[in-house]
């Protein structure tokens, strides 16, 4: 009797968390961090429920995050390097899928982290996750590694751009090609100067629009029998991106859409946190976060020398 009540107040307790990740105030990383530290301690007390709704509000997420790109602004922004995006985006890839065949690491997990580094971190990732089918823990391990590597960013690029002389536009250029996040783009960004904000931005939003197109080519290429046409969520994120640029009077709609979606976000990285249990951690090890360092300090100095030798501007 005694472990059915306690069964049952945990699963109380888990659910009014996951409600609570709702509330604006909470971010990315402690939700993901709270998922994983209630599963820790007391375990997930409704694991499948879980991983079916944390598939379903990802791909629900990724759909409402389209209505925060504004198609037409970013695409006259990146007009003008797309064959630069397009070559520093698969070489990331190509360069994050031979370091983690090296290191032995599951495929999956791989083409996460190298996703994510390539493009814009947890967005892409959870765009990724879906096409991929990717466990959930794979989704957490990798997700775990970009937000720890965003942090040191927030922290560590604005003196290194001083460090390093950047003007605004030049350390904009760099934060939005070697910081996952675009949130971390703009608090780096922000710290840096107001020029450096927009540019940084913009830059960003350049690239989160090869998501689509990307995961596409994930989709083909991963094809199994049990996998058929192309991915909807995928295509929703691209009308959701067209339908914000279509209709701008309806503009206060879409940003609450896309506010409730990257909330939502949050609430799914909860659930996905909950499934990172002690044997998954065991399973894993350190060979994730070490893939992500090492590709996320090349990626940063090359990046910088390109910028500063003046062939990114």
């Amino acid at each position: 009797m005694v472990p059915e009540k306690q069964n049952q107040l945990n699963k109380a307790a888990f659910i009014g968390l996951f409600f609570l990740t709702a509330l604006p105030l909470v971010s990315s990383p402690v939700a993901l961090v709270a998922g994983f530290s209630f599963s820790f301690v007391f375990g997930n007390p409704l694991p499948q429920l879980t991983a079916r709704v944390s598939k379903t509000l990802l791909k629900l997420s990724v759909v409402g995050l389209g209505f925060g790109v504004n198609f037409v602004e970013v695409i006259e922004v990146g007009k003008n390097s797309i064959l630069l995006t397009l070559v520093s985006i698969s070489a990331t890839i190509g360069l994050g899928l031979l370091l983690g065949r090296a290191l032995r690491l599951p495929k999956n997990t791989v083409t996460l982290l190298s996703f994510g580094t390539a493009i814009c971190g947890g967005s892409a990732i959870a765009a990724m996750a879906p096409v991929i089918r990717a466990d959930d823990d794979e989704i957490a391990v990798s997700l775990a590694t970009v937000f720890a590597l965003n942090a040191v960013a927030l922290v560590i690029f604005p003196p290194l751009g001083a460090l390093f002389h950047l003007d605004q536009n030049q350390f904009g250029l760099w934060a939005a090609l070697a910081i996952h996040d675009t949130s971390s783009v703009v608090g780096a960004s922000a710290a840096y100067g107001a020029l450096a904000l927009s540019i940084g931005t913009t830059a960003k939003l350049t690239r989160a629009l090869w998501i689509a197109p990307f995961a596409l080519v994930a989709g083909f290429l991963c094809q199994s029998k049990e996998r058929t046409g192309i991915p909807l969520f995928i295509l929703g994120f691209i009308a959701a991106a067209f339908i914000n640029n279509w209709l701008p009077e309806f503009q206060p709609l879409w940003n609450v859409v896309y506010a409730i979606s990257k909330q939502s976000l949050v609430m799914t990285l909860f659930l996905i946190g909950a499934g990172l249990t002690r044997q998954v951690l065991r399973q894993v090890g350190l060979k994730p976060l070490l893939l992500g360092v090492i590709l996320w300090i090349i990626v940063s100095i090359a990046t910088l020398i390109l910028i500063v030798g003046g062939q990114i501007s």
